[in-house]
């Protein structure tokens, strides 16, 4: 692998900007609904932005500074103005009117109005919600964190939710959000977006209560064979303990005709880690 190295410094700003944007992703988008003092609505999106705590429950987004003139966007006026904003979860039917809502149009003008989205008032808060979105999320802003003055400086704004609002019918059984349902997307580089849905779902099952065994525990042979990919070692590395011998002789014994990596490879897409290790260690 040849890599490329560059500094900050070094590069021109948009530069900089387009290879961060090319790299990070994809990133969630925030719909930010605000209103200036006036109770002027304004609607805008901006991919800097995640959750960053449960209790209390923190957004953080960053409506960055021109990288043309070094102007502040209006939702990062109006926040300081009415530190209230709600945010609406962008989904793949959503996504050519939130495009249009992007344009930089005047401080007057209602971008509710010029995308065709619907505002509904909030419980707790001025700023209005987006009917269309599926998640509606009213926050109080806690902090405006400006990390400069010159163009393209980010404005951290810290958001501490006080309502979430879910459409019922993207829940599953057990009442949380089906990630099959929402269909959500995300913002790539350039004018890439990716949508979370249908074949590019996939789960991988956390580690957060168990100690996988480690890839740095498998056999030589496995953990050093050309015929497995670094997910396929991944997998086997999150067993939570070894098969014992006998299950591995009974297992190879009852599935002869199987001790192939071809079958290995199936049985670790069906999620049958331990099964297919059984056949690498019976393999040797």
């Amino acid at each position: 692998m040849k890599m490329k190295t560059f500094y900050p410094d070094d590069v021109p700003l948009k530069y900089m900007h387009q290879s961060l944007l090319g790299a990070i992703g994809p990133r969630p988008i925030c719909f930010a609904s605000t209103v200036d003092s006036d109770g002027v609505r304004n609607l805008s999106p901006f991919s800097f932005f995640n959750v960053f705590s449960g209790k209390p429950p923190i957004l953080v987004f960053s409506p960055a500074r021109s990288g043309r003139t070094g102007h502040t966007k209006n939702t990062y006026d109006n926040v300081l103005e009415v530190p209230e904003v709600v945010i609406n979860v962008v989904t793949y039917d959503m996504a050519e009117q939130m495009n249009l809502a992007s344009s930089p149009y005047d401080k007057e003008v209602d971008e509710f109005i010029k995308s065709g989205f619907t505002p509904i008032s909030s419980e707790m808060i001025r700023p209005f919600r987006v009917a269309e979105s599926p998640v509606q999320i009213e926050c109080k802003v806690n902090e405006v964190k400006s990390l400069g003055d010159n163009p393209g400086a980010g404005n951290l704004i810290i958001c501490e939710v006080v309502a979430m609002h879910v459409d019922e019918s993207k829940l599953n059984e057990g009442g949380l959000i089906d990630q099959e349902k929402i269909d959500l997307i995300g913002r790539m580089g350039g004018n890439w977006y990716v949508r979370a849905h249908g074949s590019s779902l996939f789960e991988i099952h956390k580690q957060v209560h168990i100690k996988g065994i480690g890839v740095d525990a498998l056999p030589e042979h496995i953990r050093l064979s050309k015929e497995l990919t670094g997910n396929e070692l991944g997998k086997m590395g999150s067993l939570e303990s070894f098969p014992s011998e006998k299950e591995v002789e009974d297992y190879c014994n009852a599935n002869k005709t199987n001790l192939n990596i071809a079958t290995v490879k199936e049985l670790l897409d069906q999620h049958q880690t331990k099964e297919a290790l059984m056949l690498l260690m019976g393999m040797k």
